[in-house]
């Protein structure tokens, strides 16, 4: 239930012809408080939701739990959900051993792709495809919970 995570921004759509598969995120928060967030999410015709806990202090690791309800649950929490809906699709791209999980932003977040690997080990080594930009790890500011709060398009 720890969760190992490295994002980046993205530097083109290249990584588009690479993928193997994509889906549409609709998403939102019931708490985005910096100790926890619980997070409603649309996948598809599936609804999730998420608890996540605070990140360690350089961002790599924390805690998270989910679990699968209907599509009309999440579509029903989606309402008593903070302002800010996240709108992403989201793209699948094999590199090596590991996936890529490509966020590419809509709405208030236009513009803004990220890029996401999650890892075994906070030190393990995986191969950087040429679209992989800076690394933004640990920048609360590309949370989805801050994006839904302080979108991309206000920066």
């Amino acid at each position: 239930m720890i969760e190992i995570e490295r994002k980046f921004l993205v530097t083109s759509e290249d990584f588009k012809s690479e993928a193997f598969d994509s889906v549409r995120l609709v998403q939102g928060f019931l708490n985005t408080h910096p100790e926890r967030t619980v997070r409603v999410r649309l996948k598809g015709e599936k609804g999730y939701v998420t608890v996540k806990g605070k990140s360690s202090n350089d961002g790599l690791k924390r805690f998270e739990w989910e679990t699968e309800i209907s599509k009309t649950e999440a579509e029903a929490l989606l309402q008593l959900c903070e302002d800010g809906i996240i709108d992403k699709m989201r793209y699948l791209v094999q590199q090596g051993q590991h996936v890529f999980e490509i966020d590419q932003f809509y709405g208030a977040n236009q513009g803004l792709i990220i890029a996401e690997i999650e890892l075994n080990h906070e030190t393990e080594t995986f191969d950087k495809p040429s679209w992989l930009g800076q690394e933004v790890t640990g920048d609360p500011k590309y949370y989805n919970s801050q994006l839904s709060q302080t979108p991309y398009s206000t920066w």
